[in-house]
Parts: structure tokens; C-alpha cells; sequence
């Protein structure tokens, strides 16, 4: 059946969708657990699904449709009423939703760096000529074949714990994940060391929980309010603007972190490279006061300087 339709003062019933992996459902579990402290008399439950994206594993994922794969069969619950909310990574959200989606909530952000993972090497500055480093990542085997152009840098696909399951395996000498999911799944151990932002610039919105619902449910955007962080919500809206006003998709190895300086002010760099790590594009801009119009006017700006350093010709764009 398909969820009820609660009162507009408090809700009775929430369900969200999520896709089944042990990170995605940890998500899930944990805006879950917000909910119910929030509103202990409602009954949050969660619907797991297997998304395309999950199911195509053999392939990257910018030759089957991007990360946008793992959010349709989400989106598909919304539309069909079984779903009032889908919890997401952030970075795996299309940068321009359909009409009838919202993404009313941007909750507190984790650790946003990338994490050398390895069973020999203790960063990517100890690995020998040669050693391979496994990653699904294009933002991330263009930096780091930038930064690191005598390391082998290889296709890696799964959840986490396939990728390191294939690490054990001796498949890989090193491998590169996120570090909040390796966190938020009780990893933090696998981790050897934090891939400095220098070296490794995160994608945008990485480390952060979206949660997506149906544009016209207003009464589930103001249910789900406290769950909101605004400091996190405009930092992700500088570097999604930049992602959005260049096209993004899983075919760019486009890279943009925001953080808020001690000022107030936004503080934001974006990075652009050659597949093969030739050639980088970066920028560096700041500017206050942090609120919404300030995010998306600085990534837009972020976003033309990087074209005015050539980086259309490694996006496509040129």
C-alpha cells in the first residue's frame, strides 16, 4: 500500500527509500534514528532497493549513465507513493533534478577527503614505480596520475566492501574510498592514511547526506527542516554550482571542495584535469557572506575561470 498521508503538524508514517548497500543503508538507518527522536510517535521504516547502478558492476560508470543510476529506482518509489524520502550521498546526486524532485535537505557533513587504503604502503607518497592504486573514480585517478604519474592507476568498481575485498586479494596494492563511508561503516581502521586536498581534491558534495523528495510535498520538506545543516547546505551549493554550470557528470574529472573560513566567508577551490593527469586546471576564490546567493554566484565564477584555463578541452567542451 502506499504511505499514508500524515497530518500537516506532524507525521504519523515516514518511509525512505535507499538503495541496499551496508553504507547506503547505514545512511538510511542513521536519518532513520534522527526522525524518531524528532517524532517519537511516528513510524519511520525503511525500503531498501537494488539500483541499476548497483547492478552493473563489469562496466565504469560513466559508460552506463553516470551515478544518476543509483537514484531513479529511488525516485521511482517517490513518484509511485511508496516512498515519502530517499536518503543519498550527496555526490551521487544529479547536479539538475526533474521537476518533480526536491532536494529540501542537506544534512552535517563528514570528513569530505579522500582515504589511502593499504595493506603495504602507508600513503600514496610510499608506493614504488609501478604500483597499482584502484579507483571507480575519473576526479580521482586524473589527480592522482597528476600528482603521481609512476603509479599504475586501475578501474575499481563495487561497494566498499568489494573494493576491499579485492585490496585483500592482492588485486590492487592500493586503493582510494571515501573517507566518511569507511567511517560511518566502522572502517576507520582500514584507513592508512588521509589523501591530503592537495593531492586529491574531493568531488562536490562528498562526505554529505542529501535527502531527496517529491517537489510538491511541502509538508514532508518541513517535517524533514531540523535535519538540516546550513553551513554544510552552502558549502555544497558553491561546489554543485560549479559541477552544474560545466556540465558535471561521471565523464568529468572535476573536483570541488568549500569550506567556511573563520570570516564567515566561502572559501572555494575547484580543480578540472586531463584523464590521463597531463594537464590541471584550479581555482581558488573566496567571498562573504555565506548564504545561498554567495554559493552559487562563486561557483558559477569558479566554474569560468577554469574554462579561461582551457579546462573545456578536457570536458568535452572544446
Amino acid at each position: 500500500m502506499p504511505p499514508s498521508s500524515p497530518q500537516p503538524d506532524s507525521p504519523d508514517r515516514l518511509v525512505i527509500a535507499t538503495r541496499q548497500s551496508a553504507l547506503a543503508m547505514w545512511q538510511a538507518e542513521h536519518v532513520r534514528d534522527r526522525l524518531k527522536e524528532l517524532y517519537p510517535s511516528c513510524s519511520v521504516e525503511i525500503l531498501g532497493m537494488t539500483t541499476e547502478g548497483d547492478r552493473i558492476l563489469d562496466r565504469p560508470l560513466a559508460d552506463i549513465g553516470g551515478k544518476g543510476l543509483f537514484v531513479k529506482e529511488l525516485e521511482v518509489a517517490l513518484l509511485d507513493g511508496r516512498a515519502h524520502l530517499a536518503v543519498h550521498s550527496l555526490k551521487d546526486v544529479p547536479m539538475v533534478l526533474a521537476s518533480e524532485f526536491a532536494l529540501p535537505v542537506v544534512m552535517k557533513r563528514e570528513d569530505p577527503r579522500d582515504a589511502f587504503v593499504s595493506n603495504r604502503f602507508a600513503s600514496l607518497d610510499d608506493m614504488p614505480k609501478g604500483a597499482r592504486v584502484g579507483t571507480a573514480s575519473l576526479r580521482r585517478a586524473s589527480q592522482i596520475r597528476h600528482q603521481y604519474p609512476k603509479l599504475s592507476v586501475l578501474p575499481l568498481r563495487g561497494n566498499v566492501q568489494t573494493r576491499l575485498k579485492r585490496l585483500d586479494a592482492g588485486d590492487f596494492d592500493a586503493i582510494i574510498l571515501a573517507a566518511a563511508g569507511l567511517k560511518r561503516l566502522g572502517l576507520a581502521q582500514r584507513i592508512r592514511s588521509v589523501v591530503p586536498v592537495q593531492a586529491s581534491l574531493p568531488a562536490a558534495g562528498q562526505g554529505a547526506l542529501g535527502i531527496e523528495t517529491l517537489a510538491s510535498r511541502a509538508d514532508v520538506a518541513q517535517w524533514l527542516s531540523p535535519l538540516a545543516d546550513s553551513r554544510t547546505t552552502f558549502e555544497v551549493l558553491a561546489e554543485r554550482a560549479v559541477s552544474r554550470a560545466l556540465g558535471g557528470n561521471c565523464r568529468m574529472p572535476l573536483a570541488a571542495y568549500c569550506e567556511t573560513g573563520p570570516d564567515g566567508a566561502l572559501q572555494l577551490r575547484a580543480r578540472v584535469g586531463s584523464e590521463d593527469g597531463s594537464g590541471m586546471a584550479n581555482v581558488a576564490l573566496a567571498e562573504g557572506p555565506a548564504d545561498a546567493s554567495t554559493a552559487e554566484r562563486l561557483g558559477a565564477q569558479a566554474a569560468r575561470d577554469l574554462l579561461a584555463q582551457g579546462a573545456g578541452r578536457w570536458l568535452g567542451l572544446s
